[in-house]
């Protein structure tokens, strides 16, 4: 298989565009060699190992071949899927797809928005310039302020004279699911509007509908990003949609990390001699859970592997905790009394 492209992005193998790309922006950005110069050989290579994950995950074709063949077949002139074949020959016969990796800068300095060399700020000929022309850090967000209020100017060279947009912050907003489609796995359909331009520049409104996939598991919190589907300003960068996951009060269980705890009320007979606990799961099955210790107030019978999903492991699931409220008797006859008195005694 060679490099897993998926571990170095941190991603999970099903990863769309919008999670490649907030994966790559988050570790391009830490990674950078002009912004780690003390280990800079080292933060180099990570670098190169991230802009070329992004570049094959990113590419249809590219992560089709490396998904089948894996790294090595994809630089081995591997055939473009459905030509048959194998990487370096073989039968199948069919035109050989050959690799050929973007340059780390170049994909960086695309994807930030960044001209080069220098956006024509006075940085253009500064010998600490990084390897695709410009300054990373603090120098460059510094010469963008600087620019912003006035004072861009400079002596450098012949680049552009643009300068990035700015990016609005986050618009968040709740997502409230139930138990049940947390428990099996959901896609929902959100229906936003927002604000773009149209070809002639114009501000107009458009509508859009955002397919939400919720994986069986996710707990309360989890954030679903869609990038850049805020509504188009001028000077500014889209903001990001965030959609956080929320969980709906359920009539019957509570959610305890991966577990389920459900509470059923029985009578002190019952407690004392024995119960089958009847419980109905969220994807509709009954349960029947013979109980025939003593229960006692603080008794929990478990029931393996009828909670919720472990969401890194769906096939893996926690435990069902069935509590007990136990309803004694508001009152005795004597004879009661002297009954359960000898029954214990003895």
């Amino acid at each position: 298989m060679g490099v897993d492209y998926f571990k170095l992005l941190q991603v999970d193998r099903s990863a769309n565009d919008d999670e490649l790309k907030k994966a790559y922006r988050k570790l391009a950005m830490k990674w950078h060699p002009d912004k780690n110069p003390n280990n800079k050989k080292e933060a180099e290579a990570k670098f190169k190992q991230i802009s070329e994950a992004y570049d094959v995950l990113s590419d249809t074709q590219k992560r089709a071949i490396y998904e089948q063949y894996g790294e090595e077949g994809l630089k081995n002139q591997a055939p473009p899927p459905g030509a048959g074949g194998y990487p370096g020959g073989g039968e199948g016969g069919g035109a050989s797809f050959h690799f050929n990796p973007r340059s780390a800068d170049d994909i960086f300095s695309e994807f930030f928005g960044f001209t080069k060399p220098g956006f024509g700020m006075g940085m253009g000929g500064d010998s600490r310039a990084g390897p695709s022309g410009f300054k990373y850090g603090d120098d460059i967000f510094a010469s963008l302020r600087a620019a912003a209020a006035g004072g861009g100017g400079g002596g450098g060279g012949g680049g552009e004279t643009s300068m990035p947009a700015r990016k609005a912050g986050p618009i968040e907003r709740q997502l409230p699911c139930s138990l049940e489609d947390i428990y099996k796995g959901v896609t929902k359909k959100m229906k936003i509007s927002r604000d773009v331009f149209d070809s002639s520049g114009r501000p107009t409104a458009v509508e859009e509908i955002l397919p939400i996939d919720i994986k069986p598991g996710w707990k309360k919190g989890t954030k679903i990003t869609f990038l850049e589907k805020g509504n188009e300003q001028r000077g500014f960068i889209p903001s990001d949609l965030v959609f956080i996951l929320d969980e709906k009060p359920h009539p019957l269980f509570k959610r305890d990390g991966n577990d389920l705890v459900v509470t059923q009320k029985i009578s002190l007979v019952e407690a004392l001699t024995g119960y089958t606990a009847q419980v109905t799961t969220l994807d509709g099955r009954t349960l029947t859970v013979p109980v025939t210790n003593v229960i006692s107030p603080s008794y929990e019978e478990v029931v393996k592997g009828e909670g919720m999903p472990v969401p890194k492991d769906p096939s893996r699931k926690g435990n069902l905790r069935i509590r007990f409220t136990i309803r004694f008797p508001s009152k005795l006859t004597p004879e009661q009394k002297s009954g359960i008195k000898r029954m214990f005694s003895s």
